[in-house]
């Protein structure tokens, strides 16, 4: 089953979807989550992670940090729509907060592996 939708856009974007029309559907599909505002199931979001970074943690708390199914969906679908030329600001400003505390994470575990190296 199929459904029809109408949006209005600016032309500038218009005619850019033209030129991917035939893979709207599917770009459309892994952009929009199946549930929204969906608390995470396991895992820490954002503040969850920074507020781990930010409390002295242990080298295996930081190890056993990891994001959230829901943040990780999240990230699949702004890095789709930067792909796709479609990122909008905000997207773009989310998207580097993503990969600014990604990018702190694995240096934290980094150094958390070589403090547990020392240690043995």
């Amino acid at each position: 089953m199929t459904m029809q939708i109408v949006i209005n856009v600016p032309d500038r974007l218009g005619k850019r979807l033209e030129k991917i029309a035939d893979r709207l559907p599917a770009l459309l599909e892994q952009l929009v989550p199946e549930t929204v505002n969906e608390p995470p199931a396991d895992g820490q979001n954002v503040d969850d992670i920074m507020a781990v970074l930010s409390s002295s943690p242990t080298p295996e708390q930081v190890l056993a940090l990891h994001p959230s199914p829901a943040m990780q969906s999240r990230v699949s679908e702004l890095l789709a729509q930067s792909k796709a030329g479609i990122l909008s600001r905000d997207g773009e400003s989310e998207l580097d907060r993503y990969l600014t505390v990604d990018h702190l994470v694995r240096l934290a575990k980094a150094h958390a592996y070589q403090q547990l190296s020392h240690a043995e």
